[in-house]
């Protein structure tokens, strides 16, 4: 969920042992928070499940367009943001939740923004001219330099200091463990980021490399395909890694993007992780990212620059048929008036995840039974003027040891500083091998448990967490992401749901690709455009 890979080898290899710089409090002021208040949200699963019934009214409305955008998430908007710039102007979005952006969304306070899902973007690949034309567009990517280096909106790359672990009761930089490991470990970690340093380089016959971003431009040869057909774990058992604190750290990695660990992702997957990012466009800014207070929301903002009067929210699509006409035809439900409608469209794009469109498309349900999808809980915490205090919170403070993958402080980028109220996101995914079974816990979990459950990991680095809490607001995201579990990425399945149906209805979504971040969204949502104007 948190969308992209953060592994900065050069930091890890500048140092060899870190000495804890912060002290844990020693005392607070004496009035404490006693109690706080709690929300919880999600997404409108209710809603949802609906399709399944298909109890609707009859249609009340009928209307009609060149082409419709089921979905709002990055695909659709991304989608949208080519039709406009290719001179289509006759297109809607239709979205079933009350605001656009998918997990590209936030919520907000008078404290601050903060993500309801993916909240950084990596510094792309340099040959990601697509991708890098967008940025210009959004003021993010400003111009090159006499020497070609790019040059950065510096308020929305993560200021110093951008993370830290929690490990053996000490607070120390980077993410990989360091104090106090022994050289048999840290010769391992060297060891394992040598070997993502040659698949990063690595081409197959052809000159594609074997691993790339965005997957289409990576290579499919056997030989790549077959990384597929084990877990990441197994192939570091393979290839005689067995340290705890290479393993904690990938598994954290992988639960970071793709929502389990590396006892269920491909090994594939957990190579790509590393592997995909060249780290070519910038030297200044190896191993930074992009990020914002409201996370990728964003970005999201930014492509709906293109929709502007365009995206009808709180209207669930429930129907789709080619018509005797040659029409796609949809029925709509629209949640605020309660009244059905019909629009008639010369074609659709349905930027919507599988476990939806199965409903919509029954041949489709067959082939997405294989897919996997991790569940994920975020909680913002609004803290009160003593949490951090007396240390430095940096932009991602994580705990060793732990299933949870720590929180990101949303106030980190803010050019006014104010101590009053800190607003803090922590991000959990549910890695099980059974998703169905995780998810539908989550959906059940009481606000005492979820606080119990992510209480007792923060006290473990905050021993007075829950005293300085003012507010909680829980977020549940039970298809939080897809997951590339064995034989899904390159599968027969995901080819075939990645059909258009008689050149008529197209699909565009992460899943499709099965690795969900945000540049895979952003070019399914260009490539599927592209095939419905030609």
């Amino acid at each position: 969920m948190k969308s992209g890979v953060r592994f900065n080898r050069r930091n890890f290899l500048k140092i060899s042992f870190f000495a804890a710089c912060f002290l844990p409090f020693l005392q607070y002021c004496s009035k404490v928070v006693k109690s706080f208040i709690v929300k919880v949200s999600g997404t409108n699963h209710v809603l949802g499940h609906q399709l399944w019934a298909k109890n609707f009214p009859k249609p009340a409305e009928i209307s009609k367009h060149k082409f419709i955008i089921v979905g709002t998430g990055i695909s659709g908007l991304s989608a949208a943001r080519f039709f406009k710039n290719n001179g289509i102007d006759d297109f809607v979005l239709l979205e079933m939740e009350n605001h656009f952006g998918g997990n590209s969304s936030n919520g907000e306070n008078k404290f601050s923004k903060f993500p309801l899902g993916a909240h950084y973007l990596p510094i792309p690949n340099k040959a990601d001219e697509e991708l890098k034309t967008f940025l210009k567009e959004s003021k993010i990517y400003l111009k090159d330099d006499e020497n070609g280096e790019p040059i950065f909106d510096e308020y929305q790359v993560t200021y110093a200091p951008e993370e830290r672990l929690f490990y053996k009761n000490e607070w120390q930089e980077n993410l990989v463990p360091q104090y106090a490991t022994s050289g048999k470990v840290k010769a391992e970690f060297q060891r394992f980021f040598q070997l993502m340093d040659d698949f990063r380089k690595k081409k197959d016959s052809a000159g594609k490399f074997w691993f790339d971003i965005p997957i289409k431009n990576a290579s499919q040869n056997d030989e790549v395909k077959n990384l597929e057909k084990f877990t990441f774990k197994e192939w570091l058992v393979e290839n005689q890694f067995h340290s705890d604190e290479l393993f904690w750290y990938l598994n954290y990695c992988c639960k970071d993007d793709f929502g389990l660990g590396i006892d269920f992702v491909s090994a594939w997957a957990g190579i790509f992780y590393f592997s995909a990012r060249k780290n070519d466009w910038s030297k200044k800014y190896d191993g930074h990212v992009f990020t914002w207070a409201e996370g990728n929301a964003r970005l999201a903002n930014h492509l709906a620059k293109f929709s502007e009067g365009k995206i009808i929210k709180n209207h669930l699509t429930y129907d789709c048929k080619i018509n005797e006409n040659d029409e796609v035809e949809l029925l709509v439900f629209d949640n605020i008036s309660k009244k059905s409608k019909k629009i008639f469209a010369e074609k659709a794009l349905f930027a919507t995840p599988q476990f939806v469109n199965q409903y919509l498309f029954p041949e489709r349900k067959k082939a997405t039974e294989s897919l996997v999808y991790a569940p994920w809980l975020l909680v913002t915490f609004q803290m009160n003027e003593n949490f951090g205090a007396e240390e430095e919170l940096n932009w991602d403070n994580v705990i060793y040891g732990v299933e949870g993958l720590g929180y990101i402080y949303n106030q980190h980028q803010n050019t006014v500083f104010n101590t009053s109220k800190k607003i803090i996101t922590y991000y959990r995914s549910f890695s099980s091998e059974n998703t169905k079974k995780a998810r539908r816990n989550l959906y059940k979990m009481t606000e005492e448990e979820m606080k119990k459950l992510v209480l007792d990991e923060l006290k473990l680095a905050h021993p007075h967490f829950e005293e300085m809490v003012e507010e909680i607001y829980f977020h549940k995201l039970g298809h939080g992401m897809i997951s590339p579990v064995l034989n899904s990425v390159f599968s027969e399945k995901k080819e075939f749901l990645k059909k258009d149906i008689d050149n008529k209805i197209f699909f565009a979504h992460t899943d499709l690709s099965g690795i969900s971040i945000f540049e895979e969204a952003f070019h399914q949502g260009i490539d599927t455009a592209k095939k419905m104007l030609q």
